[in-house]
């Protein structure tokens, strides 16, 4: 199988523009109560209770105070909304995106 991102989408299948390949398309959940996936930056699947590091360097809003990256977190727990992960790091309260984070 190719990894390429330039697909076509068909009802029923996908198709890779580059090679030809072709693979079914995988049915998408219909009730909204199916449970979310949230992954960090490496495809790590989180879950609530484990531990993230921070992969860069993360500038806080509204200040000049700055997370390093390597900065290690307390136990998250994941939530709905724009930034998927609630925590403790460095003694403060924040919420990450889990694009910049990975699991520890």
């Amino acid at each position: 199988m190719c990894e390429m991102t330039d697909v076509l989408e068909f009802p029923d299948k996908w198709e890779c523009v580059t090679c030809g390949h072709e693979w079914p398309r995988e049915a998408q959940p219909d009730a909204p109560d199916a449970p979310r996936v949230v992954k960090d930056a490496h495809g790590n699947v989180l879950a609530d209770g484990d531990c993230v590091v921070l992969i860069k360097d993360l500038k806080l809003g509204g200040g000049n105070q700055v997370l390093k990256g390597g900065s290690k977190s307390k136990p998250i727990r994941l939530v709905d909304g724009d930034h998927e992960i609630d925590c403790k790091m460095d003694g403060m309260s924040i919420a990450l995106k889990a694009c910049f984070v990975k699991k520890a």
